[in-house]
């Protein structure tokens, strides 16, 4: 079957299983199974798909019809301009994310500082190894309750060439961190925040990804909740906390905190927010 021939069935397929881009991520998949760009697609449109490149892009095909994330069929995901490895270990980084990366490039606007900071519950370390790669002379420590996560996160930071700046710890929440350790100039996060009541309504892909990764099983506040009142507790004078959110929105601000910027995106939706460590 030449190209253009694979590509609508394909899209055909995936159109079927209820995939919101078929078209797209019929394409994305044959440029990985093809090792192309959309252009060589464009320009082979009526030639012949050799018979590897098939077989490869008809698995690939059907782990998506089965609604799995492309970025696990791939194994591959961006994140602020760079390549992440990603597993089904660790959740899949999204560009709301991103925000808190800006949140903290707000307050912290010299990258040759010798900062400390901190990232709870890391996963594929796209916000630990952004950090050390934006600040080319700070320290980064990351977390995870999860062996296979750090590992994932591991292997993004030696693939990064950040790794000899990074340190790892398995543990639950800032539990995991040793009493050495710190302080910090700002504690990140994006934890669990998908209230129980919400996982039902989440799309299919998302049941492919670590379940102890989206929710807390209750009202998706009680992570956010933790990481303020003990995030603070490990803090620079006048550090920051830095946090995503979603839907459930933000728990109560502890007292020694001062909730200085709510993060919104550009459709006005809550993301996150930033706190400041009072005087």
């Amino acid at each position: 079957m030449n190209t253009r021939g694979l590509l609508l069935a394909a899209t055909g397929r995936l159109k079927q299983a209820g995939c919101e881009s078929p078209r797209l991520d019929a394409e994305l998949l044959l440029m990985f199974a093809w090792k192309s760009g959309r252009t060589d697609l464009i320009i082979r449109a009526n030639d012949e798909v050799p018979e590897s490149v098939a077989t490869t892009f008809g698995n690939m095909l059907e782990r998506r019809e089965q609604r799995q994330p492309l970025a696990y069929i791939t194994g591959e995901k961006e994140f602020w301009s760079r390549p992440f490895l990603v597993t089904p270990d660790v959740l899949i980084p999204r560009p709301e994310t991103e925000h808190l990366i800006e949140a903290l490039l707000e307050v912290f606007p010299d990258r040759q500082a010798p900062y400390r900071f901190c990232d709870i519950g890391t996963g594929s370390g796209c916000i630990a190894v952004t950090l050390a790669c934006e600040y080319p002379h700070a320290r980064i420590t990351a977390t995870d309750i999860s062996q296979a996560a750090l590992e994932v996160a591991r292997q993004n930071a030696k693939a990064l060439n950040v790794d000899d700046r990074m340190s790892f710890y398995c543990g639950n929440m800032l539990g995991a961190l040793p009493h050495a350790d710190g302080p910090y100039h700002a504690v990140i996060s994006n934890p669990p925040y998908v209230a129980l009541h919400e996982m039902d309504e989440l799309e299919k892909e998302l049941s492919h990804e670590p379940r102890n990764a989206l929710t807390d099983e209750t009202d998706g506040l009680s992570f956010l909740s933790t990481i303020l009142n003990e995030g603070m507790q490990h803090l620079h004078a006048q550090g920051y906390v830095i946090v995503e959110t979603g839907p459930c929105g933000l728990p109560e601000t502890p007292d020694q905190l001062y909730l200085e910027k709510e993060i919104h995106d550009l459709a006005d939706l809550l993301r996150g927010a930033r706190y400041r460590l009072k005087n």
